[in-house]
């Protein structure tokens, strides 16, 4: 039920290679698992979701040996809850701007005595009750919590977020952190970069570190940084770059 093998891949020192995913879909989910991916980012941010339809998904990446986080919605106590109660191995939390808010996420992911979980062992997660008494200790070891670094705010907090414990990923997200900074999808913008490489260099040994690529150049680049966690576009992006391609085999035999 419950698996957690992003984080014990991560804390052994693995790479890990993900994708967000937006359909929901348990086939595709399967495809990417058979595919070879190590673990799926299921968006429930910017996804089509019900609790159901996240649980199925989970379901499908423990079918094919692959890990599960979801990015929920906001940092609300009850979605975090459903996601990790239904199973996921971890949660990547949005919008965020403090450190403050971060400990409120571990609080609500962990069980006593680290946090305040409410407690369920008849959820899938703890195998509907058939878990065994040490459930509550193995979640709180396995559990992975990410958040997103997307903002001015928390890159400037940076120093603070490193010193919170139980917070296993910083995820960088460089779309919105452009945007933050006055540079709406101008990643590369020298504002953006040095926001990045100061994340980067804080969180180094201390944090692990991820973010999201689109070309093996930029995977080279970040994994050459000691960043281990890494989204490959999106189901959504993946999809459509295959679509594109297929389609520009048609320009040639088309009258117009």
């Amino acid at each position: 039920m419950f698996d957690g093998s992003v984080r014990r891949k991560l804390e052994a020192g693995d790479t890990v290679f993900g994708s967000f995913f937006k359909f929901d879909s348990p086939a595709i989910a399967e495809l990417f698992g058979l595919s070879g991916f190590d673990f799926l980012i299921i968006d429930a941010e910017h996804g089509c979701y019900t609790h159901a339809g996240i649980e199925n998904i989970i379901r499908t990446c423990e079918r094919v040996g692959m890990g599960s986080v979801v990015r929920t919605p906001d940092a609300g106590e009850a979605n975090i809850l459903h996601v990790l109660d239904s199973g996921a191995g971890g949660i990547q939390v949005p919008s965020l701007k403090s450190a403050a808010q971060v400990e409120e996420v571990i609080r609500y992911a962990k069980y006593w005595p680290i946090g305040e979980r409410g407690s369920a062992r008849a959820c899938r997660a703890a195998g509907y009750g058939m878990s065994g008494p040490d459930y509550e200790e193995r979640a709180n070891k396995e559990t992975l919590v990410s958040v997103h670094v997307e903002n001015k705010e928390m890159v400037e907090d940076i120093e603070a977020l490193c010193q919170v414990e139980h917070l296993d990923v910083l995820f960088i997200g460089p779309g919105d952190l452009s945007q933050s900074l006055g540079h709406p999808g101008n990643a590369g913008h020298p504002d953006v970069v040095a926001a990045i490489d100061r994340v980067i260099e804080v969180a180094a040994g201390r944090k692990h570190i991820g973010t999201v690529v689109s070309n093996a150049e930029q995977l080279e680049s970040y994994v050459a940084r000691g960043v281990k966690y890494i989204a490959w576009l999106s189901d959504l992006g993946l999809l459509r770059g295959a679509l594109k391609s297929a389609a520009a085999n048609f320009n040639a035999h088309r009258k117009s």
